[in-house]
């Protein structure tokens, strides 16, 4: 068995760790005929329980997403049979371990079409691979005066950091405004390309308006400039078929919990060359090659912007989630979603006095931000919990800025995913209709 072994200073005693040091080959992953959405709702255990004494119909997977059988039982036996530190340890279990965690790496490189498995690095969430890139390549290469290119849309992991950027190194921050049906105003993008930004950043997919962006067309004009281009895959990664090669994209994040997988893992893509020239983020062990009193070494990637023992399970569930995807196929997964989403807007406008923000279905992932008269959005969330046992999301999903250019303050928000019955559409409609009776409408 082939594993990875460092020694107590971070070094890699086998160079010939799987994924790491080659251009990966992809995975021929056959496109399977998609199962019966009763069949696949089976392998979900949380589906069959019933909250208020009503059967779970559960429309808040931007949030967080469900977990199949298959991820919990990975986790599972992890803990069982081969618990034990990575890298470090040179007895069975623990290369074990290694072993199993650096597929998992592989597995999410294949998945995303990376190169490389060095190009993938395990960080805690999307939040944390966007600071990453901030506070890494930002300090490095973000000067006083830089321009800086955002998104009125961006969720406020991809606001925040560049402020504090901004704050530290009086860079300057511009931001392309959204039209009122939910899309990027593409003339003003190009407009502000032309001020010559170092940075882009950019939401593949509004965890809000569930608008998905033209990534690879807004890239290409990034880079015609001379820019870097962060994106944000977050609701993206999930549910949509993503290639970072395709999209010649420098830095991808996202996180596991969004995609079938645990929380407390996400994933930061970056092209080589980029990463290679990056400071650390955070220093400890494993990411160094050698430490004295006075000064260190880096390990090599990915390691280097690993520091202190990673999350082992959850890597080694993020795999198993990324093995259930495969099998389901993305062509398929983002199918499942585009009718979802398209029923879920015809029914829904069924409802008087009834608001949809964003776009049409053809422009937008499994996403309907909306609200209901003058019921507040978290009214409205409670009742539809209660009394039909639908689980939606309210509040300003962390986009404050998105709101204020609606004139909102909140909005109820329904998203689906691969376990998603047009039955359940159909119960967040009834329960809308009870929610005007309760309010007299």
């Amino acid at each position: 068995m082939t594993t990875t072994a460092h020694n107590q200073t971070g070094q890699s005693k086998d160079a010939n760790v799987v994924g790491t040091d080659v251009s990966l080959p992809q995975a021929d992953v056959a496109q399977p005929s998609s199962p019966p959405i009763a069949a696949l709702r089976s392998d979900f255990p949380i589906l069959n329980i019933q909250v208020h004494g009503k059967p779970l119909v559960y429309l808040d997977s931007a949030a967080s997403s469900q977990k199949p059988q298959a991820v919990l039982d990975a986790m599972n036996v992890y803990y069982q049979t081969y618990n034990a530190n990575v890298h470090r340890g040179v007895y069975s279990i623990s290369e074990e371990a290694t072993a199993a965690m650096e597929r998992a790496r592989v597995k999410v490189a294949r998945f995303i079409h990376a190169r490389q498995s060095k190009q993938v690095i395990f960080t805690r969430n999307t939040t944390e691979s966007i600071n990453l890139v901030a506070f890494s390549w930002g300090n490095a290469n973000i000067h006083a005066g830089d321009l800086i290119i955002l998104t009125e849309m961006e969720h406020h992991s991809n606001l925040v950091p560049w402020q504090l950027l901004a704050a530290r190194t009086g860079a300057r921050l511009e931001f392309v405004p959204v039209t009122d049906d939910g899309l990027l105003r593409l003339d003003i993008y190009d407009a502000l390309l032309k001020q010559q930004p170092k940075l882009v950043a950019f939401t593949h997919m509004s965890n809000v308006l569930g608008t998905i962006n033209p990534a690879q067309q807004m890239i290409a004009q990034a880079h015609a400039v001379g820019a870097i281009v962060l994106l944000d895959g977050a609701q993206s990664i999930p549910h949509l078929p993503v290639d970072v090669q395709a999209l010649d994209v420098d830095f991808l994040c996202f996180s596991g919990h969004k995609m079938l997988g645990p929380t407390g893992i996400g994933v930061l893509y970056g092209k080589r060359d980029l990463l290679e020239a990056m400071p650390p983020f955070m220093g400890g062990g494993d990411m160094i090659r050698t430490v004295k009193l006075r000064e260190s070494t880096w390990n090599d990637l990915p390691w280097k912007f690993e520091a202190g023992t990673p999350a082992i399970a959850e890597a080694v569930g993020l795999g198993a989630a990324v093995d259930y995807l495969n099998t389901l196929g993305m062509e398929h997964v983002q199918q499942h979603e585009q009718e979802l989403v398209a029923y879920a807007l015809a029914q829904l406008r069924t409802v008087p006095d009834l608001t949809i923000y964003g776009p049409e279905a053809d422009k937008r992932g499994g996403v309907v931000s909306f609200t209901l008269g003058d019921i507040h959005p978290h009214d409205l969330a409670s009742i539809l919990d209660q009394e039909v046992g639908v689980a939606i999301r309210a509040g300003h999903h962390c986009a404050q800025p998105l709101m204020e250019r609606y004139n909102l303050a909140a909005t109820a928000r329904a998203s689906f995913y691969v376990y998603t019955m047009r039955e359940e559409i159909d119960t967040l409609v009834q329960g809308l209709h009870k929610a005007r009776q309760i309010f007299s409408f």
